[in-house]
């Protein structure tokens, strides 16, 4: 082998012996580690329907008749509800949001009996009023929820909110059938305490993507009529006052989606 031959070989094989660790180290690398996004902001939308109920109707002049009673203490239909809200999630297990709603206006019956002098063996001075009346809400709430885990893309969920609800009372009657009278009361509104306690689950369509399907138990507060008259002016009472609606629920279920951004 010629001189020249001799140290070619030998720069080839030093050459080789260089690359060697380098050809080492790209076999050899670090593993990849895929580290789940902490926390985002995000957008939701909801629509539903409401099942409404509420503790009783009041009005000062249910004391005036010796024998006052409800044959049909009164409900309100079920109604529709939209809702948008931003929200952030701080980590897998909590996030939270701010929501506003509006509850669509409901229809709202009662029929009372009343006897004027308590003697219910005889009904020459009794009668009844029928009730009619329509009820909506704007509803805003501050909610916080528990995410419970991810199963197959689902994330079953908890949650409570607080804020305050605009309660707002219109179209009220009331009709006496029997004697031909009756009464009415303008539309009225008033804000309230309001708060929720939620339940539901999330279900992942994409990477920004969830699709909530959720259930809410709503506390109102009340809400209440302008003053009250009567068909005949002479008739209205010497310091008119308001119908009141206490202690507005509902059970509430609803479909939306969250988007992160």
């Amino acid at each position: 082998m010629s001189t020249f031959n001799k140290f070619a070989a030998m720069g080839a094989a030093i050459m080789s012996l260089g690359a060697a660790p380098a050809l080492a180290a790209d076999m050899i690398q670090d593993p990849v580690v895929e580290v789940a996004p902490f926390g985002g902001w995000y957008l939701r939308g909801d629509i539903g329907m409401s099942n409404q109920q509420f503790d009783h109707l009041d009005y000062v002049g249910f004391a005036d008749p010796a024998y006052h009673t409800f044959f049909n203490d009164g409900d309100f239909d079920a109604g529709m509800t939209a809702q948008i809200g931003i929200g952030y999630q701080f980590n897998d297990w909590l996030r939270a949001d701010v929501t506003g709603q509006y509850r669509g206006k409901t229809d709202f019956s009662a029929l009372d009996f009343y006897d004027i002098d308590g003697d219910l063996t005889t009904t020459d001075d009794a009668a009844t009023n029928e009730y009619h009346a329509k009820k909506s809400e704007w509803l805003f709430l501050a909610n916080a929820y528990a995410d419970l885990g991810t199963y197959a893309g689902i994330t079953p969920y908890v949650g409570a909110g607080i804020g305050a609800s605009r309660n707002t009372i219109s179209g009220f009657t009331d009709n006496n059938i029997i004697t031909g009278g009756g009464g009415y009361a303008g539309s009225a509104s008033q804000w309230e305490l309001a708060w929720a306690l939620h339940a539901g689950v999330g279900i992942k369509a994409t990477d920004r993507m969830t699709i909530d399907i959720g259930y809410s138990y709503v506390d109102l507060g009340d809400g209440k009529t302008d003053n009250a008259f009567n068909y005949i002016n002479s008739l209205t009472r010497e310091n008119p006052e308001p119908f009141k609606f206490k202690d507005i629920t509902s059970h509430d279920f609803k479909v939306g989606v969250r988007y992160a951004f």
